[in-house]
């Protein structure tokens, strides 16, 4: 795929494919991936453009041993570490788009707030500053000319992503929750239809909620726990220095994108843990190095056969 990386007609086409494979997900039913009583889930929090932990996180969920064997990852871009002083962060999309493709309704990447206002142009400032304007640069340098053409198939890409992930047994998987803030406006229905421009935008949008909001409670977590009919909520958007915290009961999030960073793996067939129990147990990524070898020669083999 490396080879491909700059060739906008490539990168088009790959962005475009991938955007109709998750639109025709197994169980996809609005803006929600429904997964069934079978299986394993592996979930990833927030990646922001680490590629060697995308390596570990893919030696965890071993998606080529079944296609019982699901992923969810989120927040892919707008990482810290940039190049000749622009984001190269499409690359990390390019590389999820190849692996929705290359493993079809097992990859499931979350609409979450940096894809967001990515699309649509939202100024995001993080550590290396306006991150929407460094990695348009980005694209400006790799693609030049064609740079708007690429940005409309990474905005399809980012379109097609769901806002949930829901398994049979009871887990519900989203880059985030309203704040409590926002819960007066806040439409519960907006998982189980396709999205519309009014969800996205701000401040009221309901999906925009559903990526941004912070500083939830329990009793709030609780309320949106009974209206969706689950037990356990997973969540993003955070810094969790251990990589995997109960913020509350109900309420697990998990960070992946540093060095303390986490996943956390759910047997499909059985009932989901309390959200304490799914923090202690959450896989630390730094304890998987002895994967990467098996991974790295599973992506020569894929490499080889593309």
């Amino acid at each position: 795929m490396t080879d491909r990386l700059a060739d906008p007609t490539a990168v088009i086409d790959l962005l475009g494919r991938a955007a109709e494979s998750l639109g025709r997900a197994p169980g996809r039913r609005g803006a929600t991936v429904h997964l069934p009583r079978e299986g394993r889930l592996t979930l990833a929090g927030d990646l922001h453009d680490n590629p060697l932990h995308l390596e570990r996180i893919l030696a965890v969920a071993g998606l080529g041993r079944g296609r019982d064997r699901h992923l969810v990852l989120q927040e892919l871009i707008h990482g810290d570490r940039l190049v000749n002083g622009v984001d190269l962060s499409h690359r990390m999309l390019l590389r999820v788009a190849d692996l929705v493709l290359r493993h079809p309704g097992q990859v499931h990447p979350l609409l979450a707030n940096h894809e967001l206002g990515q699309w649509k142009g939202h100024r995001i400032s993080k550590g290396a500053g306006d991150t929407v304007a460094l990695f348009d640069d980005g694209l400006d340098w790799v693609f030049g000319e064609d740079a708007p053409a690429v940005a409309e198939a990474i905005g399809t890409f980012i379109a097609a992503m769901p806002l949930a992930v829901r398994t049979a047994s009871g887990i519900l998987c989203s880059h985030s929750l309203p704040a409590p803030t926002a819960m007066e406006t806040f439409d519960a229905t907006v998982l189980d239809r396709d999205l519309d421009e009014a969800d996205l935008e701000p401040p009221h949008g309901s999906a925009y909620a559903m990526v941004w909001g912070r500083g939830h409670t329990a009793p709030q977590v609780r309320a949106l726990l009974d209206t969706w009919g689950v037990a356990l909520c997973c969540v993003g958007h955070g810094f969790v220095e251990q990589g995997a915290e109960a913020v509350c009961p109900g309420l697990l999030m998990l960070n992946s994108d540093h060095a303390g960073g986490a996943v956390a793996r759910f047997d499909l067939a059985g009932n989901p843990p309390d959200a304490e129990s799914a923090a202690l147990s959450a896989l630390p990524l730094s304890s998987i190095e002895g994967l990467l070898a098996e991974a790295a020669a599973r992506r020569a083999a894929e490499d080889h056969r593309a």
